[in-house]
């Protein structure tokens, strides 16, 4: 499984919905998604990580080649770290045209994954995302869904070598204490199918005492800005 979130990363901005939950695709905003439709909601339940409780699951080909699409992963980002946002609020952060950002609204709309925030009118009616995160799963008995999934899977891949090759770029201008925080690595380990599953649970406890930031249930301490943490666990594939 995948996991992303779309966020942009605005330090400005207040403490924003998380990116990724191990293992699953992650998008994030406030409010519920409705059980019914392309997207379901995911309830917490056993086994089930603490992203999983406001996530929205993408269970339809058509959802998930609406949301493959890098205006749309950046607006639904943008309304679950800043919003609700109107369409004219959403483009000037973007670099788009209102009337572009109206119509992906209306489609991201049309799929569950934003509603109106009520007041206003046309580009000027505010909106909101009805869920923290977005998830699916990888299924490879249906051709057409399983093609879905590959073409998401490669949207979100090309969102995060965009987000790294912007901080590659930018990371010489970050404070010193940012510069010795920061960085990336990998390592590869023999692990059994069940061993990978608990290290990933593993992972999600670490991060689960931060959530309430990520949420807004708790305020992040001064100083605080948005961290991307972009997560791949795979078997290796096997030398040559």
């Amino acid at each position: 499984m995948t996991a992303h979130s779309g966020a942009e990363n605005d330090d400005d901005a207040r403490p924003g919905r998380s990116e990724a939950e191990p293992g699953r695709q992650s998008e994030a905003g406030p409010g519920r998604q409705r059980e019914a439709g392309p997207g379901r909601q995911s309830e917490a339940g056993p086994g089930r990580g603490p992203f999983h409780e406001r996530s929205i699951e993408l269970t339809d080909p058509r959802a998930m080649r609406a949301y493959a699409h890098p205006v749309r992963m950046a607006l639904i980002g943008l309304l679950r770290t800043q919003g609700p946002l109107t369409a004219t609020q959403a483009a000037e952060q973007l670099g788009e045209s209102s009337g572009t950002c109206s119509f992906h609204l209306r489609q991201l709309a049309k799929y569950g994954f934003c509603e109106e925030a009520g007041g206003g009118r046309g580009r000027e009616k505010p909106w909101r995302a009805t869920a923290m995160f977005t998830t699916w799963n990888f299924t490879p008995g249906d051709s057409e869904l399983s093609a879905a999934e590959r073409h998401l899977d490669a949207s979100v891949l090309e969102r995060y070598r965009t987000r790294i090759g912007q901080w590659l770029e930018t990371r010489a201008d970050e404070p010193p204490e940012w510069q010795r925080a920061t960085g990336f690595g990998d390592l590869s380990l023999p692990l059994t199918a069940a061993e990978l599953e608990q290290l990933r649970d593993d992972v999600q406890a670490l991060l689960r005492p931060y959530l309430g930031r990520v949420t807004g249930e708790d305020e992040a301490p001064e100083g605080a800005r948005r961290v991307e943490l972009i997560q791949f666990a795979f078997p290796a594939p096997d030398a040559p």
